[in-house]
């Protein structure tokens, strides 16, 4: 009887597995991203803005002498002048020279505020998330205590113990009483996270826990956090102004939106234009972080591109 070969059986090579970034926040996301018409009008916009804050005077010298605190009465409400389109204040000041100034202020405020928030919800939604039992059960009773002190509420009075309210405090107070939902929100991604597979390989061969906090687990829970911080920007931006108009947030010698809005409110009926310069450029900033943050929110949340 002929001999029959052995049958061998062909093992196919094991696939590799890509190092590359998900599909959710790989390049073909950042395409979509940069093809929003929306994304590219919120960002033109909020760099000029920026652009205001952080080199003023080049701009506030397009119209006048482009110095906000060179007031003359005797243009007191003046509507337009050669070289001033946008008129004159109550004190005679250049509005447009103190709207652009008036940007520094209230930009600085909201990205303080929101920067020294960031920092306390990533603590407390890493400790809340990666330590578990008592740690996350503090973490989450000190959560629902600042919760439970409405925002500006809890504002006005902090910051009605202070004489003078300058872009640091503020920017303080706003920051500390608003971390507890960018929290929430870390607890949650830092807990969906530390039961992803690489999580639980990388504790299996005995990686400290430093090293898989650091590589592992912030890198793939902070996303959702850093969007909803991009739009806390914004609602920073609106509480100054909203505390500055009551007379509890920025005060003089500082020049912000909200002083601006405070003191036109005051001449509106004789003088509406003085209000209507800093109010856009709020009304138009605080839109621009909104949209973007929601391009962000849209492209980067898979749930949202369905």
């Amino acid at each position: 009887m002929p001999d029959i070969p052995p049958v061998t059986a062909k093992i196919p090579a094991p696939k590799t597995t890509s190092t590359s970034l998900p599909q959710s926040t790989g390049p073909s996301v950042w395409r979509l991203l940069l093809s929003r018409p929306l994304f590219w009008t919120s960002s033109i916009i909020l760099l000029i803005m920026l652009a205001f804050a952080i080199a003023p005077a080049p701009f506030a010298g397009l119209f006048g002498n482009g110095d906000p605190r060179a007031c003359d009465l005797a243009d007191s409400k003046v509507e337009s002048a050669p070289g001033h389109p946008f008129g004159f204040d109550l004190q005679g000041c250049d509005i447009w020279a103190g709207a652009v100034y008036g940007a520094q202020a209230s930009i600085s405020v909201g990205l303080l505020a929101t920067g020294i928030a960031l920092a306390i919800a990533l603590v407390m939604g890493l400790l809340a998330g990666m330590g578990g039992g008592i740690a996350d059960w503090v973490v989450s009773r000190l959560t629902d205590v600042f919760l439970g002190f409405p925002f500006l509420l809890a504002a006005i009075v902090v910051l009605n113990m202070f004489g003078t309210r300058d872009v640091l405090t503020v920017g303080i107070v706003l920051g500390v009483f608003g971390w507890p939902m960018m929290a929430r929100l870390m607890r949650a991604s830092v807990r969906s996270v530390t039961k992803a597979d690489h999580v639980l390989a990388a504790r299996t061969m005995g990686l400290g826990v430093g090293r898989i906090v650091t590589r592992y687990v912030v890198p793939n829970a902070v996303q959702p956090v850093m969007l909803m911080a991009t739009l806390t920007i914004g609602g920073v931006i609106v509480a100054e102004s909203t505390l500055t108009y009551l007379g509890i947030g920025l005060s003089s010698p500082a020049i912000s939106w909200g002083l601006q809005i405070a003191a036109g409110s005051r001449v509106f009926q004789t003088a509406p234009h003085v209000l209507v310069l800093p109010s856009i450029m709020l009304a138009v900033t605080v839109l621009a972080i909104v949209a973007l943050g929601e391009e962000l929110r849209t492209v980067f949340d898979p749930r949202e591109r369905r």
